[in-house]
């Protein structure tokens, strides 16, 4: 059977409602598909300490080079070759003793050309004073004139004075012959020695050195650069300790005998010299050994101790920070701090949502690690050092050193 066709003329068709809805559905599914793609927010965790009562020790660290308390460098005012000589490395000597001996030969006819000068200009003294008594009997009795008796006169001052200039130049060549022996001027023990037998001694324009001496290596002291930040926490008195790389599980001590006031600058810094005595009574400690040195600046028995992180700390984006604490206690603002005044965040809140309150607080010694609270917390209170995001890590790594 067939139907007949539809008259198009009297066809009406309606769009399907699905036609509509078809925008909206495709718009839920996109922000749908955002929203599971986009990464939630993660929490963020607060790492505390807390205040606790302790010990808190301050030291200020410097290097330095060890050295002799005594030292003396030997040397010669001669010129000439090294003949002998008596004493080596770690030779023990004492006050006076002869360490080398330079080659006496010239030095030695120079002493015999200036003692027969000497003699040659005596004998002409002699005869001088013959002629001038001569010549002052001829003047009595107005034989020779008032000239003749002063020329002879004046030829025996000459003479005088011919003796001295060759007496002293004869002293002169005799110092030069006793400089060839070259004596230890303390006691102690030779550290160094520069030349050796056969070796010429050039003393034209300075003396040259030929041995090193230290007096005693039982007392040491230490010559350490302090930088100008540090210089003025340290006093006369002070405990000092350091260790060296030939020892370095060993801790040496010492005390600072002198703080110098000689500033000294290399590469834009400047230092000053503290002085630190240093027994060695088992002469474990060798001259020229660099010291690392650190110095008891202060000592805080029983205080409040507070970790420096929690100095450093800054709150991340997305922690509230409840200032009203602040505003109760009128404490002064951050960032208008005195230099020992701080700022520091105590936790507040729960878990899920964390938040933090201001606390100013005032601070003493600092040991590197921990900083003492002289006003402003109470032992047991917890501080925040440090925000942790979900994932473990530190969403903010704090601001610099207090």
């Amino acid at each position: 059977m067939f139907l007949p066709s539809p008259d198009p003329k009297h066809t009406d068709v309606k769009p399907l409602a699905t036609d509509r809805l078809a925008p909206a559905i495709i718009s839920t599914l996109v922000i749908l598909v955002l929203t599971s793609c986009t990464p939630k927010q993660a929490a963020t965790t607060l790492m505390t300490a807390p205040i606790k009562r302790g010990t808190l020790t301050q030291k200020i660290t410097a290097t330095g080079l060890l050295s002799a308390v005594k030292s003396v460098d030997v040397g010669s005012q001669i010129s000439g070759t090294i003949l002998k000589l008596f004493v080596d490395f770690n030779s023990v000597v004492t006050n006076g003793q002869i360490i080398a001996q330079i080659d006496p030969a010239i030095y030695q006819a120079n002493v015999h050309q200036a003692q027969g000068n000497l003699d040659n200009v005596q004998a002409a003294l002699e005869l001088a004073r013959l002629n001038e008594v001569r010549e002052k009997k001829l003047l009595d009795q107005k034989l020779v004139s008032q000239s003749d008796y002063d020329q002879i006169n004046a030829s025996l001052h000459q003479a005088e004075a011919n003796v001295e200039i060759w007496r002293a130049t004869l002293e002169n060549n005799l110092a030069n012959l006793n400089y060839c022996k070259i004596y230890s001027p303390i006691d102690g023990i030779v550290i160094s020695r520069k030349l050796d037998v056969g070796q010429t001694v050039a003393a034209a324009f300075n003396t040259p050195v030929l041995f090193t001496i230290a007096n005693d290596l039982t007392k040491m002291t230490i010559d350490a650069s302090v930088s100008e930040s540090d210089i003025g926490g340290v006093r006369e008195g002070q405990t000092a300790e350091f260790t060296v790389d030939a020892f370095p599980d060993d801790v040496f001590s010492g005390v600072v005998t002198q703080v110098r006031k000689d500033p000294a600058t290399v590469n834009n810094v400047v230092t000053y010299d503290v002085m630190i005595s240093v027994n060695n009574p088992g002469q474990k400690l060798f001259p020229g050994m660099t010291a690392d040195v650190s110095i008891l600046v202060a000592q805080r028995p029983n205080v409040l101790k507070i970790p420096d992180a929690a100095l450093r700390f800054i709150p991340p984006d997305g922690v509230a920070v409840d200032d009203a604490y602040a505003a109760a206690t009128n404490a002064v603002p951050a960032g208008l701090t005195a230099p020992n005044q701080r700022t520091i965040y105590l936790p507040v809140g729960t878990q899920k949502t964390p938040r933090l309150k201001t606390a100013h607080i005032k601070i003493g010694a600092d040991d590197g690690a921990d900083t003492e609270v002289t006003d402003g917390l109470n032992e047991g209170d917890a501080v925040v050092t440090a925000a942790l995001a979900g994932d473990g890590r530190n969403s903010h790594p704090g601001g610099p050193s207090p």
